[in-house]
């Protein structure tokens, strides 16, 4: 059995890696050729500070795997400096069953989640996106502005969040590995107001977006909720937006993004990611067209990430090898 830590994960999973194997994994999903729960199990005690969810996937194309991620969630653990999201994701063979690998949870979930978001932003952005704001300056938000940076050719990126230091922080570590100007913005209103992109990345429970903020044409993606609890994207600009998620199915009963919105008005799902990468969904239809998407994270996107990690460690001789 392969062990794949984080240091061997970011050698084999960036961005350049890992958003066409995204690609792969939700025009797959969208052909039928991925089998996954609709909804996640998930469990929260009344008095844990976390979570724990589980998300098994199979495929059979190109070859058969199964894959399943065990992934805690603890909202504090950023104060900690650490990440939010903890756990593992295991590969099995989809042949006999042996398990083929181990991988750190935190580090699939960190790199897996950003090139979803930049397949989405580079069907659904307009070609022209010149500035993109990031709200949070945790690790998906430090991880979204790298990958995005690889889609569309940004003249400026800015971040946004509550904790000051925090924020030139993570501008100061993405400076020197992007060509392109990282500033902190003291505003998150006055900051989304000049946005061609948007990314909310953050652990809030109540929204943070106001529609009147966006101008047309604008693209937002709310990654920070994956549960029915807890929502960044206010009632109005999921009303207003076209929507779009990695399973439409997933964001109908997971999401508190959408979920809390459709409790106020009428909301209607334009398709998942994977419908436009097929071609059986169109994307974008105007300059001025406000489009959203949600990202849910997928126990698909988790199961691709670790058989393409597992693969390029075997033939590049990364990981540790252990036997049960």
């Amino acid at each position: 059995m392969l062990v794949l830590s984080e240091t061997d994960l970011r050698q084999l999973l960036p961005p350049v890696e890992c958003i066409p194997v995204m690609r792969s994994a939700l025009a797959d999903l969208a052909r039928g050729e991925v089998h996954q729960p609709v909804q996640r199990p998930v469990l929260i005690p009344p008095s844990a500070a976390g979570l724990i969810a589980a998300m098994p996937a199979y495929t059979a194309t190109p070859s058969a795997a199964f894959g399943l991620k065990a992934v805690c969630v603890f909202p504090g653990n950023p104060a900690a400096g650490l990440d939010a999201h903890q756990g593992a994701v295991l590969l099995f063979s989809g042949t006999t069953g042996e398990p083929l690998a181990i991988l750190n949870a935190s580090t699939v979930t960190e790199l897996r989640t950003p090139a979803v978001t930049a397949v989405a932003t580079d069907l659904l952005a307009r070609p022209d996106a010149a500035e993109l704001v990031v709200v949070g300056a945790g690790v998906q938000a430090v991880a979204h502005a790298r990958a995005l940076a690889g889609v569309r050719p940004f003249r400026r990126i800015r971040l946004v969040a509550r904790d000051a230091a925090r924020t030139a922080a993570a501008c100061a570590r993405l400076a020197p590995e992007l060509d392109v100007p990282v500033e902190a913005a003291s505003s998150l209103a006055d900051a989304v107001a000049t946005a061609d992109v948007v990314v909310t990345a953050t652990t809030s429970k109540t929204p943070l977006l106001d529609r009147s903020w966006l101008r047309p044409g604008t693209h937002v993606n709310a990654v920070g909720s994956s549960i029915p609890s807890t929502r960044e994207i206010d009632t109005a600009t999921m009303a207003a937006a076209t929507l779009f998620a990695d399973a439409a199915s997933s964001m109908a009963v997971e999401t508190g993004d959408y979920l809390f919105a459709a409790a106020e008005t009428a909301i209607e799902i334009k398709a998942s990611i994977g419908d436009v990468l097929a071609g059986t969904a169109s994307g974008r239809t105007s300059a001025d067209e406000l489009t959203l998407f949600k990202s849910v994270g997928l126990a698909v996107e988790d199961l691709y990430a670790a058989r393409h990690a597992y693969n390029l460690a075997g033939s590049r001789g990364i990981g540790t090898r252990i036997t049960l």
